[in-house]
């Protein structure tokens, strides 16, 4: 006979203190730490314990019973569902406080280097309609909230056009109104959805991978341009021409309408042949008077005015003075190397995707630019004494790696190349510590500068300057 599960208790009349790791809030109860999303530090609450471990538990807050003057009004109908924007009830000023300490507690617990003065955080010009790029997935399993299990009543559908529920990977949250890219985005998603219920098209079934209707993408430009991405899972010539067709007479404003048969097992269109169905089969970006391609795969930074500030610090932070010789790590499609190009002898840029390269190529041509040489491969298997002994030694190296930071192989190499000054960008402040660590023992960390390119969201970018010691 199988045990039965032991309930998870009810924890009463909690205080949160503090803001802890993935944006999620944190209390002690009898000195065990427990962490809750979507509460602030000073709230009262009770929380449902949904994991218990024997030095901490998880835990989610089912009733406020004091609201702590740290609150901010929520203005997202989906807010606490969706799993994105978790700090929207923290003043902005709060966040990015709390993002200046997480920098802070990571460089000291991890990097244990002697730290230079953090200069201030530099805050997010726009909180709300920031982003340049989302992407939604169409689903026959619609997320219900507690609230609408509750009144116990049918919905018309159980389609559903949206994101993800966190750790439910079948599972889609329908969504009406969306506060982080700009409105035509809504306008696009919504009506797309409506023509689909109205028409019978298949939703997506991810458990059983079968359906029609797979996924979307919209990408914005400070230019106006604007492109749509959408993946079906399986031709059907005439309703997929059909649906296309309406969305292009719907929406003008659509530069670049695009699409792709995705028929594998996961969502990624990367490997997919990307088809072009009316317009440009790109959108371009503008920064300080240079364009920069963007297509349907291209990696930009999804919020283009905060890009445009942190390329500015990492240019500050290089000390360029017109003749160097700079090696740009991670280059994706040569933002950073087509900016900071102008200032510089020769920009050479690694990349470990083709495609990318391609751009990154591309944008030096259309931008006049022939400074710089792009090579796609391993960062660790180009980056060999040969390569330096053929490029030169590098005067600055600038590297933005993904989350999971660099390689040991990879810092090998940086410390092979022997730079004079490595300026370092990184979206997770813990790893870009680690790696901190790593290279001190040749180069003195000597400036840091906190950037803040996702209001509403735990997660930071920061830059630091490391110069040989």
């Amino acid at each position: 006979m199988a045990r039965k599960k032991k309930e998870l208790p009810v924890l009463e009349d909690v205080l949160i203190t503090g803001l802890a790791a993935e944006g999620k809030a944190i209390a002690k109860v009898n000195d065990v730490v427990v962490f809750a999303p979507f509460v602030v530090p000073g709230d009262v609450v009770d929380l449902q314990v949904t994991r218990k471990k024997s030095h901490f538990m998880e835990a989610r807050a089912i009733r406020i019973k004091k609201l702590s003057d740290k609150r901010n009004e929520v203005v997202c109908r989906h807010f606490g569902v969706c799993g994105g924007c978790k700090w929207q009830m923290l003043p902005y000023a709060e966040q990015i406080r709390y993002k200046q300490q997480q920098v802070e507690d990571n460089l000291t617990r991890i990097a244990k280097v002697e730290i230079p003065e953090i200069s201030p955080i530099i805050g997010s010009g726009k909180t709300e309609f920031y982003r340049n790029k989302l992407e939604f997935t169409f689903s026959n399993k619609r997320w219900r909230t507690h609230e609408e299990m509750a009144l116990q009543k049918d919905f018309d559908t159980v389609n559903a056009l949206g994101f993800h529920i966190p750790g439910m990977f079948d599972m889609v949250l329908d969504i009406e109104m969306c506060w982080l890219q700009d409105d035509i985005s809504n306008r696009i998603r919504n009506e797309i959805r409506r023509y689909a219920v109205e028409n019978n098209l298949e939703f997506f079934d991810l458990k059983r991978q079968e359906g029609f209707l797979r996924t979307m993408i919209i990408r914005t430009a400070s230019t106006g341009e604007l492109m749509l991405i959408l993946s079906f899972f399986r031709e059907d010539e005439n309703e997929r021409i059909k649906l296309l067709q309406h969305v292009s007479e719907c929406f003008p404003q659509i530069t670049s309408l695009l699409y792709c048969i995705n028929s594998k097992a996961n969502d990624t269109i990367t490997d997919q042949e990307i088809h072009l169905f009316r317009g440009n089969k790109c959108i371009y970006e503008e920064m300080e008077g240079l364009r920069f391609k963007i297509g349907p795969k291209s990696f930009y930074q999804t919020n283009s005015e905060q890009a445009y500030e942190l390329y500015k610090i990492v240019r500050n932070f290089a000390q360029l003075k017109g003749n160097e010789l700079v090696y740009d790590l991670y280059t994706g499609t040569g933002t950073i190397a087509n900016f900071v190009a102008g200032q510089v002898g020769q920009v050479v840029g690694i990349e470990y995707v083709p495609e990318a390269i391609e751009d990154a190529k591309e944008n030096s041509r259309c931008n006049g630019i022939t400074n710089t040489l792009f090579y796609a491969g391993d960062i660790k298997d180009i980056l060999t004494e040969e390569f330096i002994r053929r490029h030169g030694n590098p005067n600055v190296i600038i590297t933005d790696p993904p989350r999971a930071g660099m390689h040991q192989d990879v810092i090998d190499a940086i410390l092979l190349a022997n730079p004079g000054r490595i300026v370092y960008v990184s979206c997770n402040p813990a790893t870009q510590s680690r790696d901190i660590a790593l290279l001190d023992a040749r180069y003195k960390l000597t400036a840091i500068q906190p950037v803040d390119m996702f209001p509403h969201t735990h997660h930071v970018e920061n830059v630091v300057l490391m110069e040989r010691r």
